[in-house]
């Protein structure tokens, strides 16, 4: 069986921005076709005219010294991205940790997350917090494997939304 060699890392040209913004659509995407609910949450927390601003400007939203944007690759194959920003002060908030499905099974998941916490600690936070959806059960079993404990909201989240998402957070 051959060896599987998953790196994490900073992403740092614009090429890998591109397929940075291409997984976090893919990762929109993945959301809205869980069901009706679910989608009808993403499009009201992420209605895609203010998702695509957001796109444009992942590298202001994430930036080093206040954040983090970074990339699982599989055999020099990008198949996963995860950013970690600030939120307040020594609280960061760890944002669209997403895999392909391709690299789904193979920890990079796991992997980004262990990478994002470090950097919550190397940028000098002492909580994270998260947030996702309710029917996403790996990811929570996830979260609760690394050491998260489920909270109420840190966002004010519009009705539609309240039920399907759930918040978590970790001491450093």
């Amino acid at each position: 069986m051959p060896t599987i060699r998953l790196t994490i890392r900073n992403a740092s040209i614009p090429a890998e921005m591109d397929t940075v913004r291409t997984l976090c659509w893919d990762y929109r995407t993945y959301l809205c076709a869980i069901g009706p609910e679910e989608c009808a949450a993403i499009e009201t927390l992420y209605p895609e005219p203010d998702y695509s601003a957001l796109m444009d400007r992942l590298e202001h939203e994430h930036a080093p010294g206040k954040g983090a944007i970074l990339v699982a690759e599989i055999d020099g194959r990008i198949v996963g991205c995860g950013m970690i920003r600030e939120i307040a002060p020594r609280i960061g908030e760890i944002k669209r940790v997403f895999v392909c499905d391709a690299a789904r099974g193979m920890d990079a998941g796991h992997q980004l997350c262990l990478a994002l916490l470090e950097c919550a600690r190397t940028l000098g936070h002492e909580l994270v917090r998260l947030d996702t959806l309710k029917t996403l059960k790996a990811a929570k079993n996830l979260y609760c494997k690394l050491g998260f404990i489920q909270r109420g909201p840190y966002a004010d989240i519009p009705e539609v939304a309240r039920d399907m998402v759930c918040f978590y957070e970790i001491a450093l």
